[in-house]
């Protein structure tokens, strides 16, 4: 079989696609741009970690590879930091006074105060009815008339007497016995004049009066009440309105108390604090509950109400120790403790003994003398052993630091 050769080349060179004319060129530009872009990004790749190793070893060599964490720290010194006592108690007038009936008593008449007013010294709190006392006195009072009558016709016979005597109409011995009836009549006067004033002086006795000026506790007595001498007490007052607690103290915090001790007293429901001072302090011990009392005196307000229940903080004392503030305290199973700055700027822990808690920050009772360079804050991130750049901050006016 004979095929023409110029037949076959045609037909082999139609079946071949055509890569020389445009197609040829858009595929030789787009092998260059994606060519450009991964000589690019290996470009920025090497410039990326090459300077990012460079400054790690220039880091390394700089600083030995360690970060040193900043931190504040105080020198807390020392000042004065007072000793509070707490304590509860009682609420009570500073000299009660209970007023009952100094007379024989009777049926109340009439009660002429109550209970919170106040009273004057001698003014009448209840009367008590004295008709039959009254009519006593009355009769005293014509006793004693009669005796001065008796008297004066004593001293007219004796003067009689003594004119006649010189003339011998009556002896010596009638002058005498004359003078001795005048002296007895006179005599009879000054008695009955006493029974008159005993009577008086008991009348006046049946009103219930105010032994001192105070304020009116309690009221006992009402109109038609019997009362007597047995009747125990009518009314009670606090002299001059005084009032106290009495603070329940243990032994050792009794020891540190002093006469004048200053005190802020709340009683139980009131937002206030009354201030006041120790006047005195128990000789005595209970056996059975092992305290005190500590009196507290106040003055008067409303809401003092003797009988209520009260808390007090009583001041000690005062001793010279550093104070920090709760942020620099750490706790652990081994009790508390701060951790301070030593030598070459590293952190060791400080065991430490706590003292008195109040708004000016902790006390450190022992196991810092106040020239440390305590952590403020951040304990619990650091470790002992580790070097810290310690930042002073000075403490505040208070002597107290804070942070």
């Amino acid at each position: 079989m004979n095929y023409e050769s110029g037949s076959i080349r045609d037909g082999a060179q139609a079946a071949l696609p055509d890569y020389t004319g445009d197609d040829a060129n858009r595929r030789r530009r787009k092998w260059m741009l994606w060519g450009a872009a991964a000589a690019a990004l290996l470009v920025g790749l090497f410039l990326i970690f090459g300077r990012g190793g460079g400054e790690q070893a220039a880091g390394k060599g700089a600083g030995g590879g360690e970060q040193v964490p900043s931190v504040t720290v105080t020198a807390p010194g020392r000042q004065a930091v007072e000793r509070l006592v707490s304590a509860t108690g009682t609420l009570a007038a500073r000299r009660e006074m209970p007023v009952g009936v100094a007379g024989e008593g009777g049926i109340v008449t009439r009660v002429l105060v109550e209970a919170g007013q106040w009273v004057q010294a001698g003014q009448v709190l209840a009367t008590v009815d004295r008709s039959v006392q009254v009519q006593t006195a009355s009769s005293l009072a014509a006793q004693v008339n009669v005796a001065r009558a008796d008297a004066v016709l004593a001293q007219a016979e004796l003067d009689r007497a003594a004119q006649l005597v010189d003339r011998g109409f009556i002896s010596k011995a009638d002058l005498q016995r004359r003078t001795a009836t005048r002296d007895a009549a006179a005599a009879r006067v000054k008695v009955a004049q006493a029974s008159l004033g005993e009577a008086r002086a008991r009348n006046g006795r049946l009103n219930i009066r105010a032994p001192a000026a105070g304020l009116v506790l309690s009221r006992g007595a009402e109109p038609g009440q019997i009362v007597s001498s047995g009747s125990g007490a009518l009314f009670r007052m606090a002299m001059g309105g005084q009032m106290e607690m009495r603070a329940q103290l243990a032994e050792s915090d009794l020891a540190s108390i002093r006469v004048g001790s200053r005190a802020t007293v709340t009683p139980v429901g009131s937002p206030r604090g009354f201030s006041g001072e120790v006047w005195q302090l128990a000789p005595l011990i209970d056996p059975q509950t092992r305290q005190g009392v500590a009196r507290v005196a106040l003055r008067y307000d409303p809401a003092l109400r003797p009988g209520g229940f009260a808390a007090a903080t009583i001041v000690g004392g005062s001793a010279y120790q550093p104070q920090l503030p709760d942020s620099a305290i750490q706790s652990d199973d081994r009790g508390n403790y701060v951790y301070v700055i030593g030598a070459g700027d590293k952190v060791e822990r400080r065991d430490v003994k706590l003292g008195q808690v109040s708004d000016a920050g902790v006390a450190i009772a022992s196991g810092l003398d106040g020239s440390e360079r305590v952590v403020l804050s951040a304990g619990g991130f650091l470790a002992p052993g580790q070097k810290v750049k310690p930042i002073l901050q000075k403490p505040a006016a208070s002597g107290t630091a804070t942070g």
